[in-house]
């Protein structure tokens, strides 16, 4: 496993951006993929966006943040970023780091948070209106 902690939450305007940073520690060459999830109050823990090493490095995104945040890697820094614009209230939610050893071919798995088996603490972000 490695160790994940967020960074970067905060309070902002509708309208504004965030970014979140993920450092990880530990065997990190082990979990070449890396994805943001987000939970809202009283809401399950919802895939966001993931970055992958292997394979295909494209990055993916759920439908409701497409062309709004960008997530980004530096291995250098064992550093991974989710970049917000244009926040809505309805980004409102705790912001989970995760990653997992597994390369993903097919979104039927990257957007399921069983498949990953490290996690950050979480970073509140909350979007006001």
């Amino acid at each position: 496993q490695v160790q994940l902690v967020e960074s970067g939450g905060g309070l902002v305007q509708a309208g504004g951006s965030l970014r979140l940073s993920c450092a990880a520690s530990g065997r990190t060459s082990s979990r070449p993929t890396m994805a943001w999830f987000r939970q809202a109050p009283g809401k399950d823990r919802l895939f966001v966006a993931v970055i992958m090493n292997n394979g295909d490095t494209t990055p993916r995104y759920a439908g409701s943040v497409k062309g709004r945040f960008t997530i980004s890697r530096d291995n250098a820094k064992n550093t991974v970023y989710l970049q917000m614009n244009s926040l809505e209230p309805e980004d409102t939610a705790i912001y989970y780091c995760a990653a997992t050893p597994w390369t993903f071919y097919t979104d039927t798995y990257y957007i399921r948070a069983d498949q990953y088996d490290s996690w950050g603490q979480g970073t509140q972000v909350t979007v006001s209106s």
